[in-house]
């Protein structure tokens, strides 16, 4: 054997064993800073070399002057490496602690803000994604602010609707009950038109909460678009004959759409009803369906004077109900979030804007498979 390959053997043994011993302590130290880690890595580096040159001194037989110098080359270099390898783990470790106190800022309901200086590409990767963890965040805490004040206008405002009705039918039992009332019947008509109207009330709420919940369950199936439109039209017509508003169909193309038909149906009906509501005596609410490049658009336009911007942001909110000016005489701000979640859940979306004299829902769904 070549003394080449000698050399190189005793090397490697003797760097082995330091090796080995570097690997141990790593395992034991696991859990300690990096600047810790650095050091036993420069260490075992350092050693590696010396036990090497060693273990090939005394296999070669080199003079005791040779190995002393050898010797205190080595140590040189351990020196050398060792106080790098301090000052690279504090800076590391500093760097880490000052991302540490960034990061709990946010966690504590704040705004993360990278520190500043110079750092690692890993922990100039990992502010990156801390500060789009913080602005996720911030958007959350904000939904879940407007949810739960958009809750507690829900709350108020059903415990206002109910109330109203409630007292009436008690009012008018109790009357019915001591034989005072005037007119039976018409107590009678008007018991049965709250009751009526606090069934509609209570369905709308149940409809939200299955809504909410993710427990809407679809059965949808390939309708043509002029007959949904037709029979929601059809449904509408005696609320709109009742407050003097035409209803008009005539821009509706027969496309096809795979929907639940009477989620669907319930969609339109809450749209043609807002419309009809709050266009004025003689005004004209208009039903429209065309096929666009992404899907197929319906569209509800009414006569209301428009919405003012900082609300449309809101419409569909839960519980909104607008102005007072805007409010209807019934209802609980339940049917535009009912008609949200229900095209949300066929993998459509609905949006309102102001067009002249009033405004324009609309629902983009998808197309029917050809």
């Amino acid at each position: 054997m070549s003394d080449t390959l000698l050399i190189a053997l005793f090397a490697f043994l003797g760097a082995g064993v330091a090796g080995l011993l570097g690997a141990g302590a790593l395992w034991l130290l696991r859990r300690r800073s990096l600047t810790t880690s650095l050091t036993v890595v420069a260490a075992v580096a350092v050693t590696a070399m010396l036990a090497g040159t060693l273990a090939v001194a005394e296999a070669m037989f080199l003079s005791a002057h040779d190995l002393s110098v050898v010797t205190t080359v080595v140590a040189m270099a351990a020196v050398v490496s060792l106080a790098t390898a301090l000052v690279l783990g504090r800076w590391v470790v500093a760097r880490s602690r000052a991302l540490t106190l960034a990061a709990r800022s946010f966690g504590d309901g704040g705004e993360f803000t990278a520190p500043h200086g110079p750092a690692t590409a890993e922990l100039t990767a990992l502010s990156r994604e801390l500060e789009a963890t913080s602005a996720k965040l911030a958007e959350s805490r904000e939904r879940e602010r407007l949810l739960e004040s958009s809750r507690r206008e829900l709350v108020a405002w059903i415990s206002h609707d109910l109330r109203t009705p409630l007292a009436g039918l008690r009012a008018m039992s109790e009357a019915l009950e001591d034989g005072v009332a005037a007119d039976p019947d018409r107590y009678l008509r008007q018991i049965r038109t709250e009751v009526e109207r606090l069934n509609d009330m209570v369905g709308d709420l149940f409809e939200l909460s299955r809504i909410h919940a993710g427990t809407l369950a679809l059965s949808p199936a390939r309708m043509s678009v002029y007959d949904l439109v037709g029979d929601a039209l059809a449904g509408a017509y005696p609320l709109a004959h009742e407050h003097g508003v035409r209803l008009v169909g005539d821009a509706v193309e027969p496309v096809p759409v795979e929907v639940d038909g009477k989620e669907m149906s319930r969609v339109l009906g809450n749209l043609l009803v807002n419309a009809i509501r709050r266009t004025p005596t003689d005004g004209t609410v208009m039903v429209a369906a065309e096929r666009l490049l992404d899907g197929v658009v319906l569209s509800v336009t009414d006569g209301c004077g428009g919405i003012p911007e900082e609300d449309l942001p809101r419409v569909f909110d839960t519980g909104w109900r607008g102005t007072h000016a805007r409010t209807p005489p019934a209802g609980a701000g339940l049917g535009l979030a009912i008609v949200r979640g229900i095209v949300e859940a066929h993998q459509g979306r609905a949006t309102v804007r102001n067009i002249p004299g009033g405004c324009r829902f609309e629902v983009v769904l998808p197309a029917a498979a050809s």
